[in-house]
């Protein structure tokens, strides 16, 4: 099994048994349309597909990890674990937004960038003020591991077959086809009005937004196209009506809550068209009323 080379919040690590036990048993090409830290994608290997994320810096970071993994991982070697330096490499890797295009060493050099306060930023989370800056504080470890040699190894290998997306997850529509498998792990809908971190965020992505989704998923269901969705319990109602979808309940722990008071289980569901026969899990038991 492949190891997720970055840490992202909402990652799926806790939860792979679940979410890939209600996969079907085959199927052709593998799309992510919302790939993040990509724990799902790294597990399952797949030889083939795509993966998509609104978030160009993650985006080139995958790409460079695939094309690059040998400068990356001499660039990762170049960084120091100090305070002072930390916020130097904040500047530096913030400096990119104002470039128009970057060059090939510098694509690697912000990939780089991007791991090193991932792994040494408070908390591994990455966060981004009104101006698209990365305003993460420094993290006290003791000795992060920042270069992840042999991951970026491994998930190089791994992302070959793999085209990389910085779209809308609509795409997907058009890029996948008969027998492929789509998974869905977009920003969870609140559960309430004053929901915070340790449930779930929003981050832009409105009602409006989880119809879209919806939508797709019914599009590719007709097009014989397996479909599974990660989200919080209020998006059940959006599915009711489609006899192809079935709902599983699920309990994660969240733990990107500052206030540890506030981390604990909070209750997810998994949202899918492929039929319990046909999954891995078979004795994984579907929501019901």
């Amino acid at each position: 099994m492949v190891e997720p080379i970055l840490k992202w919040a909402g990652g799926k690590r806790q939860l792979l048994s679940e979410v890939t036990g209600l996969f079907p048993t085959s199927y052709e090409a593998y799309h992510e349309p919302f790939v993040g830290g990509g724990a799902v994608f790294f597990h399952l290997n797949p030889d083939a597909g795509t993966i998509n994320d609104l978030n160009e810096r993650l985006t080139t970071f995958y790409e460079v990890v695939r094309d690059h993994p040998d400068k990356l991982i001499e660039e990762n070697k170049t960084h120091k674990h100090s305070e002072e330096y930390f916020y130097e490499a904040r500047s530096e890797f913030n400096e990119f937004l104002s470039a128009s295009t970057l060059k090939h060493e510098n694509r690697v050099r912000e990939a780089s960038l991007l791991l090193y306060l991932n792994r040494t930023c408070f908390n591994g989370l990455y966060r981004e003020n009104s101006d698209g800056e990365f305003n993460v504080s420094f993290g006290r470890y003791t000795n992060p591991d920042w270069v992840q040699e042999q991951r970026i190894r491994k998930a190089s290998r791994s992302l070959q077959g793999t085209r990389v997306f910085n779209t809308d997850f609509e795409y997907v529509v058009e890029e996948a086809t008969d027998g492929d498998l789509v998974y869905f792990d977009p920003p969870y809908e609140p559960v309430s009005k004053t929901a915070d971190f340790n449930s779930y965020h929003a981050d832009g992505f409105d009602r409006d937004h989880q119809r879209r989704l919806r939508d797709a998923a019914v599009e590719l269901t007709e097009q014989n196209v397996s479909v599974l969705i990660s989200n919080s319990p209020p998006v059940t109602e959006l599915y009711e009506e489609h006899d192809a979808f079935s709902v599983t309940y699920v309990d994660a722990t969240r733990a990107i809550n500052s206030d540890a008071s506030n981390r604990g289980e909070v209750a997810e569901i998994l949202i899918t068209n492929v039929q319990p026969e046909n999954r891995r899990r078979k004795t994984l038991a579907d929501f019901t009323e």
